[in-house]
């Protein structure tokens, strides 16, 4: 994914100040000039995050896996005055099915719906279910009323296929979304760390997104 960040900001035309895996060793001073797009993992975001809400002019995290610790999070980026955004999917393609997805829920609570999620990731992702898959699993939950089962599937280089599916004794919905390489992630990323400069607290990218 850095890469893919890369890739994005020079086609845009953006300066890159720096790309590190040891983002605590930065000079801080570069830092409070800078927009930190963060991809590493839970265990590293975890171990990092005080000093990006204090160093940084603003951060984007597409890190997943620190739910357990987001108030935490929240308050210490609120404390410094950080602008934050983070989303569990940059993709503007999934962020309008995180939508729909809200909407079609509501209409069917209480319809006799029961609702399945599957996802699908190549071999070398290490979370399962993806954070995705928990996200629209939350929004499921909250609209129909029923916590979805998740089937997670790991196979050959797939980058992210996600089918929220509603079944009822009459008929059956699907939502899908299917990606066709790493990039809209990127992409998305990218736009947020922009939006950064016309936002203040922390929100998730979906909020902003979709207004």
């Amino acid at each position: 994914m850095g890469h893919m960040v890369e890739g994005v900001l020079l086609r845009r035309g953006i300066n890159i100040a720096c790309a590190t895996e040891d983002v605590c060793g930065l000079d801080p001073k570069l830092a409070k000039e800078c927009v930190c797009i963060d991809f590493t993992t839970p265990e590293s975001f975890k171990a990092n995050y005080k000093f990006l809400a204090s160093a940084f002019k603003a951060v984007v995290i597409g890190t997943t896996g620190w739910e357990d610790i987001k108030a935490d999070v929240i308050a210490e980026f609120e404390k410094n005055g950080t602008p934050m955004i983070y989303s569990a999917n940059f993709s503007i393609g999934v962020n309008a099915v995180f939508a729909a997805v809200e909407k079609v829920s509501e209409v069917l609570r209480g319809h006799g719906y029961v609702p399945h999620i599957e996802e699908t990731h190549h071999i070398h992702k290490l979370d399962a279910p993806s954070g995705t898959a928990k996200a629209l699993a939350s929004i499921v939950e909250d609209g129909l009323g029923i916590r979805p089962d998740i089937t997670s599937i790991r196979e050959g280089e797939v980058p992210g296929t996600h089918i929220v599916k509603f079944k009822s004794e009459v008929d059956k919905i699907k939502i899908s979304h299917e990606a066709f390489s790493r990039e809209g992630f990127a992409e998305g990323a990218v736009i947020a760390a922009l939006m950064t400069e016309k936002v203040t607290g922390v929100h998730e990218f979906k909020e902003i997104l979709l207004g």
